[in-house]
């Protein structure tokens, strides 16, 4: 896993780990998260229907917008979301994915070496809350699905604030609150009820990591206060986008 490209690189019950802070919350999950991570990738197709890939593609879309030369993919897991951006953009952009679960870096790993994107995605382990590298590096950072798994949110908004470069963005897709009460109502049913017990069989997992996510998606704050949240953080433009009825949102903050 090198970093040398970039300057400056310096089973407890799912409610509780949904509700736990800091360090106890981030043991927890990354603890889940090792269970499960040979089969992740598959677990998302499946219980997402297949809808993550375009949630994450139209994610990248919006990283396009920014035409960066370097991005960091803070959360990067299994690396679904760097190769799609190494696909998409010219040679000249790199990727550093970080991420604080091995198990599920190593995986991502595999995959960057089967595309042959050595040379443009380079990983790391690291913490959002602390990510080791210098102010201002980066013209953008982004994270799939991962900050609603962070121990403390607001102090990790302020450290993706410190590596964007002035006038760099910060493109952050995550789990929302649907817009309709209907939609509500069926997804709640479908993430409480259908996702634990299909995630579980599929992952073969004893740790109640599919019990955990639903319950951490309902705690997460919705649209409009991640956005406040991002704005206290220091980003002076945040707006975003709402995908499959708000299932899903991307918040696109300015430095």
């Amino acid at each position: 896993m090198s970093h040398s490209k970039f300057p400056g690189f310096m089973a407890n019950k799912p409610h509780i780990a949904a509700q736990l802070t800091g360090h106890e919350r981030e043991g927890l999950v990354q603890r889940m998260f090792s269970s499960i991570a040979h089969r992740y990738d598959l677990n998302n197709t499946i219980l997402s229907f297949g809808f993550h890939h375009h949630w994450k593609w139209v994610a990248c879309q919006v990283v396009s917008e920014a035409h960066p030369n370097n991005v960091i993919d803070i959360g990067a897991g299994t690396c679904d979301l760097s190769l799609m951006l190494a696909r998409k953009f010219p040679v000249t952009c790199q990727i550093m994915a970080v991420d604080l679960n091995e198990e599920m870096l190593e995986v991502g790993v595999e995959k960057i070496r089967a595309a042959a994107c050595e040379d443009r995605i380079h990983c790391c382990r690291g913490n959002a809350e602390s990510l080791g590298f210098q102010s201002n590096v980066f013209d953008v950072a982004m994270a799939g699905f991962c900050i609603r798994n962070v121990g403390q949110l607001d102090i990790a908004l302020q450290e993706i604030y410190r590596v964007i470069k002035p006038g760099g963005q910060f493109i952050c897709l995550e789990f929302s609150r649907p817009t309709t009460r209907w939609l509500r109502s069926l997804y709640d049913w479908y993430s409480l009820r259908i996702l634990p017990w299909v995630g579980t069989l599929v992952a073969a997992d004893q740790t109640a990591v599919y019990r955990y996510l639903p319950l951490s998606i309902r705690e997460f704050p919705d649209q409009d206060a991640l956005a406040g949240r991002m704005r206290r953080a220091g980003f002076n433009t945040v707006d975003y986008q709402n995908l499959s009825g708000g299932i899903v949102a991307i918040h696109r903050a300015v430095k």
